[in-house]
């Protein structure tokens, strides 16, 4: 059976800044890039807001420098996605594609979190062209247009206020007749003048050639009054939560309810002696590549006094 001293699951800024530490510092680590390679980093379109650009830069591109300099260290890089994992035990034992078996001395987890979709055949069509999880992150592109972003809790009130004051029009898609968010969140959109908000709408289709350009939405589903309605707009913005990849860690690593690894407050470190988690996997409140390569560079140094000690 194969033995790592430091083993890192997930390739996303945090995975890579963690594997450009940890092989800086001689841990001679091993680095599993799991289902997709860069991370969910490499469904937007273009960078603008990672420090070192200046000018922006192709997400595959970035996440390739990082890798590359990970590799330039002395990080391995292998395909393959960790399956199970037994952290009962010392050293750690993981399992790679329900098969291969190796033990590990420390673990950084940094597998990350996937953004919920609606499930439409459309939605994937134009992810990347005017479909975004992300407001932070690509709401820049959509300067002075017209955006849609769906959901009804904080998060889709957030993003919307925050589109609202770059964009010329913010349409909320709501399926329930009222609003999750908070009081103050409610209170926050009905004053933003440029959001509208269109209860009991659910999204039929996204409609466009090359990039998003309309959305066809059913006005209350299933009942008399049902009707289809279509609205023009530049970009289409989900907002119903995240979903962390934690699952199959959940057994010896302590998670919030929503799944997040919880960790000691301002550190990877988690409740497993050895074990430390970095990036979305583990924060439920930023999820930004600068965060996430922050946190696998603490990761990283955290394994390696672990390890020493």
């Amino acid at each position: 059976m194969e033995h790592v001293r430091c083993l890192i699951i997930g390739s996303g800024p945090a995975g890579y800044t963690a594997g450009i530490y940890a092989s800086r510092a001689n841990l001679q680590p091993v680095l599993y890039e799991g289902p997709q390679t860069g991370g969910q980093l490499t469904t937007t379109t273009e960078v603008e807001n990672f420090p070192g650009y200046p000018d922006g830069v192709e997400p595959f591109t970035m996440m390739d420098d990082m890798r590359r300099q990970a590799e330039r260290f002395g990080t391995e890089i292998r395909s393959g996605i960790v399956s199970k994992v037994d952290f009962s035990v010392s050293p750690k034992h993981i399992w790679i594609d329900e098969s291969e078996e190796l033990t590990a001395d420390a673990v950084i987890i940094a597998t990350g979190a996937s953004a919920k979709y609606l499930g439409l055949p459309s939605e994937r069509e134009f992810r990347g062209r005017g479909v975004s999880a992300c407001a932070t992150c690509d709401g820049f592109f959509y300067r002075k247009k017209t955006v849609a972003v769906v959901g009804g809790g904080d998060t889709a009130c957030e993003e919307a206020i925050y589109l609202a004051g770059l964009c010329q029009k913010v349409y909320l898609i709501v399926r329930k007749p009222y609003l999750r968010a908070s009081d103050i969140m409610q209170k926050r959109v009905r004053e933003t003048a440029n959001i509208e908000t269109l209860f009991e709408h659910n999204t039929l289709r996204l409609t466009g050639n090359e990039k998003v350009e309309g959305a066809d939405l059913i006005y209350r589903k299933g009942e008399a009054d049902e009707e289809t309605r279509h609205i023009d707009i530049d970009g289409f913005f989900l907002a119903i939560g995240h979903h962390p990849n934690s699952d199959i860690f959940k057994d010896y690593v302590e998670t919030d309810e929503q799944g997040y690894i919880k960790t000691q407050p301002g550190t990877p470190i988690t409740n497993v002696a050895g074990v430390f988690a970095a990036g979305d996997v583990a924060d439920p409140r930023y999820r930004q590549a600068i965060t996430a390569a922050a946190s696998g560079c603490k990761a990283a140094i955290e394994a390696e006094k672990w390890l020493k000690s």
